[in-house]
């Protein structure tokens, strides 16, 4: 079990972690958290480890019992789920508190891709580098090796068959609008209302 500080805001995230190294430099994969280092940089979060387990349920008890609707509730807490449950359990939760946190971290991490490139960039370069340590660490296996090995005809043909249009996917032609309080998404041919705007105002 492990706590992730931002010494700066003094925000927080509890979670969960396996491995055989402690000095693999993980610090955690909160959307909140995040998005704290990337703002905030690594340099200023710090990171406990402050219980040990010698099974994965061990620790995932544990984590139930720490990450609970008390600790979301705490302002300071970066973590949108109960422990022990994984990343999107908040999709059948009924806790308005875990909702709410889930609901705005995605919301801001969607105006962050849309409206900031150098934030994109760079969160793009920290999962890189992230996914390039976890190969070295063992924590993610390497892939498969292709050299001289080929596609079947009928892989091929599926390959061929994919959209890759757009047009399928239900948010294809349309773009965010916003008045200043809400946003919404149109058709990109239609005229933007009168006191509207392109792009999506951050969430507070």
């Amino acid at each position: 079990m492990y706590k992730t500080t931002n010494i700066i805001t003094k925000r927080f995230y509890v979670g969960m972690h396996s491995t055989n190294n402690l000095d693999d430099e993980y610090l955690g994969s909160g959307k909140f958290l995040w998005y704290s280092l990337n703002k905030y940089g690594r340099e200023n979060h710090k990171i406990e480890r402050f219980e040990f387990f010698e099974t994965r349920e061990e620790l995932r008890n544990r984590e139930a019992e720490i990450v609970n609707e008390n600790l979301l509730k705490d302002p300071l807490c970066m973590n949108l789920t109960f422990g022990g449950y994984g990343n999107w359990s908040f999709l059948n939760s009924n806790s308005d508190i875990q909702r709410k946190k889930a609901i705005k971290a995605n919301e801001k991490m969607s105006w962050l891709r849309e409206n900031n490139p150098a934030w994109n960039k760079k969160i793009s370069e920290n999962i890189s580098n992230g996914n390039k340590l976890a190969y070295k660490n063992g924590r993610i296996p390497n892939p498969p090796d292709w050299t001289g090995k080929k596609h079947s005809e009928e892989t091929k043909e599926r390959m061929r068959q994919v959209d890759r249009t757009g047009v399928k996917n239900s948010q294809f032609g349309t773009c965010w609008i916003t008045n200043g309080k809400e946003n919404k998404k149109i058709k990109k041919e239609n005229i933007i209302p009168n006191g509207w705007k392109l792009g999506r105002k951050l969430p507070l």
